[in-house]
């Protein structure tokens, strides 16, 4: 298992907080953003500021974090690709597990490979990944600049909310001989 970074500036210290059930720190910090935080078609940019306001308690198991995280997010709109930007709060709640101990107390290696929930490496516990998946899941995968967004025209490519009367005269090429038909008839008479 690869060791944290303390320095890293989502990888949090749990040593005030202890191992007695109960305890609980209240943190509220801003940190610049890692790179790669969003989807196809909106991002968190990377280096912007993530706001948290956490709560971490000590519990039987380990350490519960809760919360939210302010970010700001930058992208396109999916139908008129026009720039947006917005800010959302997402939900931040991870337990991050103690590592079982040998009756010296030493941690065991791998003692706990096979749980899903992320584990505390001595002290420290990194509070990335729990922060990506909030906001990746929390950030829409059709984006757009407004509710009621028009898009492009699918012909010509006008954005229809800045043009909403534009049309386009179009014949179906089935008819187009019908159509030769009616314009020799008026001109015959």
């Amino acid at each position: 298992m690869p060791s944290l970074d303390p320095r890293s500036p989502l990888v949090l210290d749990s040593r005030e907080l202890g191992r007695r059930a109960g305890s609980m720190k209240v943190m509220q910090f801003t940190v610049a953003a890692p790179a790669d935080l969003g989807v196809a078609l909106v991002v968190v940019p990377t280096g912007s500021d993530v706001e948290f306001d956490i709560r971490l308690e000590s519990v039987m198991d380990g350490v519960l974090v809760t919360g939210t995280a302010l970010v700001t997010v930058a992208g396109e709109c999916s139908r008129c690709l026009e720039p947006l930007a917005f800010d959302t709060e997402v939900d931040i709640q991870e337990l991050f597990t103690y590592p079982e101990t040998d009756s010296r107390g030493r941690e065991i290696p791998g003692s706990n490979s096979d749980d899903d929930l992320p584990q505390l490496e001595g002290d420290y516990f990194d509070l990335e990944p729990t922060l990506r998946d909030a906001v990746v899941l929390a950030l829409p995968l059709v984006p757009l600049c407004q509710p009621d967004c028009q898009g492009l025209c699918s012909l010509c490519g006008v954005n229809l909310n800045d043009e909403p009367d534009h049309v386009h005269e179009v014949v179906d090429a089935r008819w187009a001989a019908l159509a030769d038909l009616a314009t020799k008839d008026s001109s015959d008479e």
